[in-house]
């Protein structure tokens, strides 16, 4: 079975084709610059094979059809015919309350995507333009969505709702949704096999790490809680976004003669890393480097990065009962070396120590990074939510 992986941005689409046989890439890419004057396309293969042009196309429907053209061309195409692919997955990040586990996608199903726009409004409306494309230029073919929200839903309403008038939940769904759920996801499955226990007995604290950034406490195999919330704003530091502060400090933006959506564009696209740090980059490499050059401000985002992400692995750690493995992967979480060191050495309380030598050879690869003795294991686990997107769709797929 053949599946492809669709993720589209406000600006963007990437792709991924994959051969479920073996679960291996055939092809994938993604455009950029969406609704600019030079669209462009980059196209590769697991050969080494590259492709890389302006592609004068106007949307979304437009740049799907440049990528099926890609798929199938004679010279560098990897199919033969579209009607080799069996299914088009999607990742969506808003699904509300309504949706709960991947869905094979009808009317009533883009209904409750186009619902959730004032709860994704970047993402939802270009989510569903990739869908429309995809029903477009291949009409008949089972398109299946996997949201970002999806796998956090198992949160009790203790964990979900906010300490506000309990109309604002009920008539307009203000709460926690939590996103990254694919990963979360993805790596919950990956470390129970990794160390051999059945998923639903395995109590973990998972951090994804980079440019976006979020943690989610595994209770036997279930979130309980996650640390992003309405938006992906919430919870911690990440590379241009705020995470956690007092709700004050965001009226007093105001009061100070912000608007509220430039309030919304500061702490979405400009504090974090990027904010703090006094580098015209919200980079964790470049962070790092500032920082061993004697740069202060660099050195001081750092700190609040790690001490945040520390703070909510205590608290995860009470959460799930005691966790048996930290498990770090994203960007940061699977090569930053000195920042996972950063880390555990935050949380020796639990008992817990690095092992300089396995931290290292641990560079975007799976394994145990703790020593021997520790009582929680510290784990990498590289994400590929790509691919779990591909195994829901080829599961409904089958049906």
């Amino acid at each position: 079975m053949k599946i492809l992986v669709i993720n589209a941005g406000s600006s963007s689409m990437k792709f991924t084709l994959f051969s479920m046989e073996n679960e291996t890439v055939l092809a994938k890419g993604q455009f950029e610059r969406l609704g600019s004057d030079a669209p462009n396309m980059i196209y590769k293969r697991p050969d080494g094979f590259k492709f890389e042009q302006v592609v004068p196309v106007k949307d979304h429907v437009e740049a799907f059809k440049a990528i099926c053209a890609k798929l199938v061309d004679p010279e560098v195409g990897v199919l033969k015919d579209l009607a080799e692919i069996n299914a088009v997955g999607h990742r969506v990040l808003h699904g509300g309350e309504k949706i709960t586990a991947p869905v094979v996608i009808d009317d009533k199903v883009k209904d409750i995507i186009r619902e959730c726009f004032p709860l994704g409004p970047l993402h939802n409306p270009a989510n569903l333009a990739g869908i429309e494309a995809c029903e477009e230029a291949m009409p008949g073919v089972t398109n299946v969505g996997v949201f970002d929200t999806q796998f956090h839903q198992t949160m009790p309403a203790e964990a979900y709702l906010y300490a506000i008038p309990y109309e604002y939940y009920k008539e307009h769904g203000i709460r926690k949704y939590g996103f990254h759920g694919t990963s979360h996801h993805y790596v919950t499955l990956a470390t129970a096999k990794f160390l051999g226990k059945d998923v639903n007995d395995i109590n973990i604290i998972t951090c994804h790490l980079g440019n976006g950034c979020s943690m989610a406490a595994i209770e036997n195999g279930k979130v309980v809680d996650t640390t992003m919330g309405l938006t992906p704003l919430e919870g911690l530091m990440m590379g241009t976004r705020s995470g956690d502060m007092d709700p004050a400090a965001v009226l007093r933006m105001v009061e100070l003669g912000n608007t509220a959506k430039e309030v919304d564009n500061i702490l979405n696209k400009k504090s974090g890393l990027l904010g703090v740090g006094g580098i015209n980059t919200g980079d964790m490499r470049d962070m790092l480097s500032a920082a061993e050059g004697g740069n202060e401000r660099a050195e001081l985002a750092v700190k609040m990065f790690v001490r945040r992400v520390v703070k909510y692995i205590g608290a995860y750690n009470c959460l799930v009962g005691g966790a048996e493995a930290i498990v770090f992967t994203g960007g940061i979480g699977e090569f930053s070396c000195p920042i996972r060191k950063r880390i555990i050495d935050g949380v020796k309380a639990l008992g817990i120590s690095i092992c300089e030598k396995r931290n290292a050879e641990c560079f975007g690869k799976a394994g145990i990074i703790s020593t021997d003795d520790s009582k929680i294991k510290a784990i990498v686990m590289p994400t590929d939510e790509e691919l779990m997107i591909a195994k829901h769709t080829m599961k409904l797929a089958a049906k």
